[in-house]
């Protein structure tokens, strides 16, 4: 599977961006996606994930109440919906997919995005 990250950008504090994940192939069902992030100097760290129909996500303790994750399978697109940033959200957002269940690291996604970068202003 190939995935897409789009729908970064510069936000103010406190303002929402949507990240999409587009993936190419018919059985995009068959993979749970996590969104990560990636800061300069910092480890690639996990923000949330969904399972491949979209019944159970999770979310890192970081964004829990402002970020959720959706995902659409006949549009073959996970979102990342992210309301009230902070200065501290600003990264590059990585999509990633994996077949199977979903887990929190990235050591366990076979399949990655291109990244986008998400700014914000204070």
């Amino acid at each position: 599977v190939q995935l897409q990250a789009s729908g970064g950008g510069l936000a103010q504090a406190g303002g929402s961006l949507r990240l999409s994940c587009a993936a190419s192939g018919r059985t995009f069902s068959s993979y749970a996606v996590g969104w990560f992030r990636q800061a300069p100097g910092k480890e690639r760290e996990f923000v949330a994930a969904i399972s491949r129909f979209g019944g159970t996500t999770n979310n890192a303790d970081s964004v829990k109440g402002r970020f959720s994750i959706s995902r659409d399978n006949a549009k073959n697109t996970v979102y990342l919906q992210m309301n009230s940033l902070k200065p501290e959200d600003t990264a590059v957002y990585y999509c990633a997919a994996r077949s199977g269940s979903a887990y929190l690291t990235p050591a366990e996604y076979d399949y990655w995005g291109q990244g986008t970068q998400v700014t914000v202003s204070s």
